[in-house]
């Protein structure tokens, strides 16, 4: 971009009221892991509803401030809406409607679909999510009514704060489980990536994010299938890529892309937003926030990252509900869990502390 058109940048910006002179464009992303919904969530969340219905409305309550504050919060949804009250845990999820519903009143903007559970109520439950989330008018990728239909919404562009970003989603598999009745997943098919990712800058993308379900399951760090993926995800000029799947968390990452020349980000897991799992590094996650800002000629690009931790704590007692805590109100955390929080924070923050490259912790 040439002086002449920063200037006449600048000043239509200024003038439609998206920014003023001296500020820097940008837009604030925050990138929360697992959505999960055991038997025992199901559970209380009826029990708070009085047995008729199903209410999530103090799950979240505590982070929703955090969550509101971006421009745009993504959570990886990894339940079906199977409908009707045949409702269920592991091994094959399916949760309420309220459940996307009280997750889209905390903040977040965009679900993730594509997952190793997307396909526990077959195509009729994948195809169903999807008219649910279309109902509560939130962004959703990953899975599709069909193949038609992928070609038709891939890639998906959405404008943020006058940044054209690109989200893409995939996932390693579904648990074995196929379509039997022609629904899409996303599944991790590099030529398809590859293609897809040049779709979204043929669509104008400007910052392409790349979610993606992989690793194995409760293992503290990448492998090398992960890392694999992720230089090939670089090579392809990415710049951001968000992992799900091994239900803990697992570093996080700035590299360079020396032919580009520009900075990319990888999450390789940000761990469980909200569960009913048991064991210590099971019991929260991480969130991370991403600054994207547009540089001296105009180009947006990736500009930082900052991580914090949550612990998802149990009920305790009638009138109470799991409900995700930040690690700045701790002292929220039932007594009888604290402990538990603090041996998951703290090794949650070593393996931070020592394999993170340029992500910090955020200072509360």
């Amino acid at each position: 971009m040439n002086t002449l058109s920063i200037i006449l940048f600048s000043l239509v910006s200024f003038l439609t009221g998206t920014t003023s002179p001296g500020e820097n464009v940008g837009a604030d992303l925050i990138f929360v892991g697992d959505a999960m919904q055991h038997q025992d969530q199901l559970n209380q969340a009826k029990s708070e509803g009085g047995g008729s219905r199903y209410d999530y409305s103090d799950c979240f309550s505590l982070i929703a401030p955090t969550i509101t504050e971006a421009d745009y919060a993504v959570v990886n949804l990894e339940v079906p809406l199977g409908g009707g009250n045949d409702y269920s845990g592991y091994p094959c999820f399916s949760a309420p409607d309220s459940y996307a519903e009280a997750l889209c009143d905390a903040g977040f903007d965009l679900f993730l679909t594509a997952n190793n559970h997307c396909l526990d109520r077959l195509d009729r439950g994948a195809r169903r999510t999807l008219t649910a989330l279309d109902r509560l008018g939130v962004d959703h990728i990953g899975t599709y009514h069909d193949a038609a239909q992928r070609d038709t919404l891939v890639p998906f562009i959405k404008d943020i704060n006058g940044i054209r970003f690109a989200f893409l989603n995939y996932t390693y598999g579904t648990n074995g489980i196929t379509p039997r009745a022609g629904a899409e997943i996303s599944l991790i098919d590099r030529e398809k990536i590859k293609k897809e990712i040049e779709l979204s800058r043929k669509a104008g993308a400007e910052i392409v994010c790349v979610a993606v379900h992989w690793g194995i399951e409760y293992v503290l760090h990448e492998n090398q299938a992960q890392r694999d993926l992720a230089q090939f995800l670089t090579e392809q000029d990415v710049d951001l890529i968000i992992g799900s799947h091994p239900h803990v968390i697992q570093p996080m990452q700035v590299v360079h892309n020396d032919k580009s020349g520009k900075d990319v980000l990888i999450v390789y897991s940000l761990g469980n937003f909200i569960s009913n799992m048991k064991t210590i590094d099971t019991r929260g996650g991480a969130l991370v926030k991403v600054r994207i800002e547009r540089d001296s000629e105009g180009k947006a690009r990736f500009k930082n990252a900052e991580y914090d931790t949550f612990f998802s704590a149990k009920p305790e007692g009638k009138g109470t509900n799991f409900r995700v805590v930040p690690s700045s109100m701790a002292d929220k955390i039932p007594a009888a869990q604290r402990n538990h929080w603090l041996m998951f924070d703290k090794s949650a923050r070593s393996v931070f502390d020592r394999c993170n490259i340029k992500v910090p912790a955020a200072s509360n």
